[in-house]
């Protein structure tokens, strides 16, 4: 289950600044004047081991302040329905205004845990100051200065007190796959599409959360899951179509699943945030495969696929051993290549190499390429293994492991993927004394 810690607040109290220091990330633009976080949103974050998505819901508000009020309501709602903690960030040198009041309202109402966060708190004196946010009435203030970071242990640790326990979960045997992307690419009609051949093989399984169903795909040779988070919502005030809505279901769809279909609109190519999904799988390691859709509207050559996958690779750099599928939902184009591939990515996520095949290969190479010397002291790698594990991870055993830098690190990566196919799949490498 996705852990999903939503930063809500009206603009300007300093939302971004506390989203860097919970990421250690310097991702969202931050600047002096309300409105202007435009970059990335959501990122993994760890606390004392436990794992979480972090958002920081200010990126997600455009236009004139009336909009910004309305939008600023809207995530509220939508943090109350799909976030695991919500921090209400407030600034200790304006006190409380009206908008804080309303948001207030929504949460005190709300069944999720909150924590009223006093930002800018940053001497002595203002700590007496945030005292007046004790009338919201949501409990503890944490007194924070979010621009050196003072304040946000402590926060930290009352937010990870309502992760669950990570259970060791028995793996479900078959392969779960999920179709991410932004509204309108074509998600449900690729559904539609892979289930529509027979409806009665298909088995709705009920998930594990609410608002996404498990569905059994069993035809063709190929057998597995299909997480389809379009199925269960329960309807409310929230505006469906905000992005804020489709970022929050997509953490949520893609913590679990072992590969994610991220799917383009080929009129658009690939745009912030499609490569920010990109990275989150990355970063959670699951397999990814980029389905580029609609792919007959676009008028072509020789050389259109070629330029386009470039195109899409390059944004994606230094990640970019991913499998792009150019596919017409509408036209049927494609669709069972989606199939085929995901599976295999799915298998180069779950390979093991044998110890002796990967000693046999890498240390030749190796042999030709050292790590190159630091301080006059050369570094030897004797044994490589693959450590077990859901994601293909080696240890490289060596006598000075701290010298070894990371573009030959990067170096190594490539000549695995270059020797075993791990494509469309983030692998670790760890060098270790040996």
């Amino acid at each position: 289950m996705a852990n999903i810690v939503a930063i809500v607040g009206r603009p300007n109290v300093g939302k971004s600044t506390l989203f860097n220091r919970l990421t250690e990330s310097r991702k969202a633009i931050v600047d002096d004047f309300s409105g202007v976080t435009r970059d990335r949103h959501y990122e993994v974050a760890e606390w004392i081991g436990k794992k979480f998505t972090a958002i920081d819901t200010g990126g997600f508000v455009h236009g004139s302040d009336d909009i910004f009020e309305e939008a600023i309501r809207d995530q509220v709602h939508i943090a109350i329905e799909e976030a695991t903690v919500i921090i209400f960030m407030v600034d200790v040198t304006t006190g409380i205004t009206d908008l804080d009041d309303e948001i207030a309202d929504l949460l005190r109402r709300s069944s999720k845990p909150v924590y009223v966060v006093a930002n800018k708190v940053d001497h002595a004196k203002l700590h007496h100051d945030s005292a007046e946010f004790y009338a919201f009435g949501l409990g503890e203030i944490y007194n924070v200065s979010a621009a050196t970071g003072s304040g946000t242990g402590e926060l930290l640790d009352a937010v990870v007190s309502h992760f669950p326990e990570e259970e060791e979960v028995e793996e479900d045997e078959l392969p779960k796959f999920t179709i991410v992307g932004r509204p309108n690419v074509g998600k449900s009609s690729l559904t539609n599409a892979l289930l529509g051949v027979d409806r009665n093989i298909v088995t709705p399984i009920a998930g594990t959360t609410r608002d996404s169903i498990r569905i059994h795909y069993n035809q063709f040779g190929h057998e597995f899951l299909m997480i389809d988070t379009a199925g269960l919502r329960r309807k409310s005030k929230v505006n469906e179509d905000i992005e804020f809505y489709s970022v929050m279901r997509t953490i949520k769809a893609l913590e679990d699943s072992d590969v994610v279909i991220l799917m383009l609109d080929a009129n658009d190519g690939i745009e912030a945030q499609d490569i920010n999904i990109f990275h989150l799988a990355e970063k959670n390691k699951k397999g990814v495969l980029i389905l580029v859709n609609k792919w007959d509207t676009i008028e072509k050559d020789h050389k259109t696929a070629v330029e386009f996958k470039q195109r899409i690779l390059d944004k994606l750099a230094p990640f970019n051993d991913v499998p792009v599928l150019f596919t017409s939902v509408t036209e049927k184009q494609r669709i069972f290549k989606t199939v085929e591939t995901a599976m295999e990515v799915y298998q180069n996520k779950i390979r093991r190499i044998p110890t002796s095949k990967l000693n046999e290969v890498m240390l030749e190479i190796i042999a030709h390429y050292p790590p190159p010397a630091t301080k006059g002291k050369h570094i030897k790698i004797k044994y490589i293994t693959q450590l077990p594990g859901r994601s293909p991870m080696f240890a490289f055993f060596c006598n000075l492991p701290q010298y070894i830098k990371d573009p030959y690190k990067r170096f190594i990566e490539n000549k695995l993927r270059e020797n075993f196919d791990f494509a469309g799949v983030p692998i670790q490498v760890f060098f270790r004394q040996k």
